[in-house]
């Protein structure tokens, strides 16, 4: 199996004897609360899903990934995951600090032990991570927004909450191990945050003719308005699967993350995190990860095939504008069919069928299955404001 990227698992999930331990201090420690998805990754520090890191970047890494993309010893990393608070004496370097979310103030969740308090450059390091400084981007808006210190050090997790879709939450160990006992050895992930139309179930059949299995990946966590809620993902996720993938071939489980639209850079990164999963392959394919008009179309293909000699985990790269065409009576793009642009394509385009879900028109069955659609439109609305 595919090794952890930096050939190590992180597990700081306290059990136990050492959780029982980590509750009882915990009771006696300073609390920091912080918005729910510092919470989010705490959580996926503590379960793997960012290995090699342990914990919030200190000043080496964060300027490492910023400067270079990677880490201070030299491994690859794109997206600095880090925690900010307001001033500088907001804790102590060497202390510990009980992390909880803003959202439940009074529910422990982890204990930070602070190594490091520093200042940052929110508009440099924007500008490297997102690749422009304009401020209608949402992820330079997100860093601007953040506090002026950062406060790096190791996390012990002690409340291990799989959340509201846990029978679809397997953590980098289990998914590894349901991989091994399926008897896959080759294993591609689909990263989405939407609800698949049949260009993304026709990519997703086509890999598994090159691998030995496919975890459907979507990311649950923050993400902008107009995206689909998580909800309506999940549930036309298992309504599609349940009705049309072989059972033995396809799984689904979430990642717990918010989406960052650093485009080539997160491209990356979504990688990282399904190495980390045990998959040895991920589809990257149109703007993957990408918003508005920031990134190049194939800018993130380009970018992750430069990396992945190093990276391990190997690109499945999609070029081009797709369709399903009439004519040729199959999903069909403009390296495949002359019929682009005529009554013969039927677009795949994401704001159409926002458009039509939210008028009730669903889309022809071609584009998506029926079945799909009626799961989305079982929600008042299905999509985050």
């Amino acid at each position: 199996m595919i090794a952890p990227h930096g050939g190590k698992l992180v597990d700081r999930v306290l059990a136990g004897p050492a959780l029982d331990e980590a509750v009882a201090k915990a009771a006696d420690l300073p609390k920091l609360v912080v918005p729910d998805d510092i919470v989010g990754d705490a959580r996926n520090l503590a379960r793997g899903v960012f290995s090699p890191l342990e914990g919030f970047v200190c000043k080496a890494d964060f300027d490492g990934i910023v400067a270079n993309e990677r880490l201070a010893d030299g491994t690859i990393y794109t997206i600095p995951i880090f925690l900010t608070v307001d001033c500088a004496d907001a804790v102590a370097e060497g202390s510990q600090v009980v992390l909880v979310g803003a959202s439940d103030p009074d529910k422990a969740v982890a204990i930070l032990n602070v190594q490091e308090v520093y200042e940052w450059d929110k508009a440099a390091a924007a500008a490297s991570v997102f690749g422009t400084s304009d401020t209608d981007h949402p992820g330079v808006a997100g860093y601007l927004a953040r506090g002026d210190y950062i406060v790096g050090g190791t996390v012990d997790l002690i409340d291990n909450d799989r959340g509201a879709f846990a029978a679809v939450n397997l953590f980098p160990a289990e998914t590894r191990a349901a991989f091994e006992e399926r008897g896959w050895n080759t294993v591609c992930a689909f990263q989405t945050r939407n609800v698949p139309h049949a260009g993304h179930e026709d990519l997703q059949k086509t890999v598994l003719g090159f691998c030995d299995g496919l975890m459907i990946q979507p990311i649950i966590g923050k993400k902008k308005p107009g995206d689909f809620r998580d909800e309506a993902i999940i549930g036309a996720y298992e309504k599609l699967i349940e009705g049309y993938f072989a059972a033995d071939h396809a799984f689904l489980n979430i990642l717990p993350t918010e989406m960052r639209y650093a485009g080539p850079k997160e491209a990356v990164f979504h990688g990282i995190m399904r190495k980390n999963y045990g998959c040895t392959h991920i589809i990257i394919g149109r703007d993957h990860a990408g918003v508005g008009d920031y990134y190049g179309e194939e800018e993130a293909i380009e970018k992750f095939e430069s990396l992945a000699g190093e990276l391990e985990i190997q690109p499945m790269t999609i070029r081009g504008d797709f369709w399903y065409c009439t004519t040729c009576g199959r999903v069909a793009s403009n390296r495949t069919c002359p019929h682009g642009g005529t009554e013969a394509a039927l677009s795949f385009s994401g704001s159409e069928i926002r458009q039509g879900i939210t008028d009730g028109n669903p889309p022809a069955p071609q584009v998506m299955r029926p079945e799909v659609y009626e799961v989305i439109r079982g929600f008042d609305n299905p999509f985050v404001e």
